[in-house]
């Protein structure tokens, strides 16, 4: 009989957590995620005469999450493949969506982990400045953070279940998150017919009315949908794996 769906996944998101802090990897993530932050909050939002907004270090999310969202991922479900310790835990009564969603959980408790230190980034600039700054679009900025981590994540974390080279994993997830960050700028250079659907899958402008304070329904649904069909998709593949 197999454990609870919740209680499976708590149990292996908060040893995935723990992992993170555990590792100089995991530090050094923090470290670089942190430092690229600072560089753009110090280049664009503390220059004299600049607006009182974060509206720059969110309008460059999607590229600052870029190399360090498969960082997180890369060794989630590779690692265990290749040291041959996922057979037992197959094996365990431990069902393929619990084992998908603690390992997910558990990166995104990391990832959240990098955003809280970044509140300083706001506490200084409603400090500093005058006017302070509109409270919307920082809130906004954070929303569009968590899902567009999120997305990434999902991608990377169904990068890790396909190999047992987190190498691979990594540069697999690297260029798949690098294909929707140009997906908006390659639309041009293809045929009319399929113009629309690379549109459809650009993240720059969604990221850039996050930025700004826009909250589309349309762009949540957007990141909600594609992180949860990659989750699936992994779900699916950790299925495979168990049956075959």
């Amino acid at each position: 009989m197999r454990a609870p769906l919740l209680s499976t996944a708590g149990t292996i998101a908060a040893r995935e957590l723990g992992s993170y802090f555990r590792s100089p990897a995991g530090w050094i993530i923090l470290a670089l995620y942190l430092f690229l932050t600072g560089i753009i909050f110090a280049l664009s939002t503390l220059s004299p005469g600049s607006i009182a907004s974060l509206r720059d270090v969110f309008a460059v999310s999607g590229w600052l999450l870029l190399p360090i969202a498969p960082a997180i991922t890369m060794r989630l479900i590779a690692d265990e493949l290749k040291s041959g310790t996922i057979e037992p835990l197959l094996a365990a009564p431990v069902s393929s969506a619990a084992l998908v969603l603690g390992k997910f959980a558990g990166a995104f408790g990391f990832m959240a982990a990098l955003f809280v230190p970044t509140v300083a980034h706001a506490a200084i600039l409603f400090n500093i400045s005058d006017p302070k700054p509109d409270f919307g679009p920082i809130l906004a900025g954070y929303l569009c953070l968590t899902l567009v981590g999120s997305m990434y994540l999902s991608i990377g974390l169904l990068a890790s279940c396909v190999t047992n080279n987190s190498t691979l994993a990594f540069m697999t997830s690297f260029f798949a998150i690098l294909a929707f960050l140009f997906a908006g700028a390659g639309a041009q250079f293809v045929p009319e017919a399929l113009t629309s659907p690379l549109l459809s899958l650009a993240i720059g402008p969604r990221i850039g009315d996050f930025s700004r304070g826009v909250i589309d329904t349309s762009h949540i649904a957007f990141f909600v949908s594609l992180s949860a069909l990659c989750l699936l998709l992994c779900v699916c593949v950790m299925e495979w794996r168990r049956w075959r």
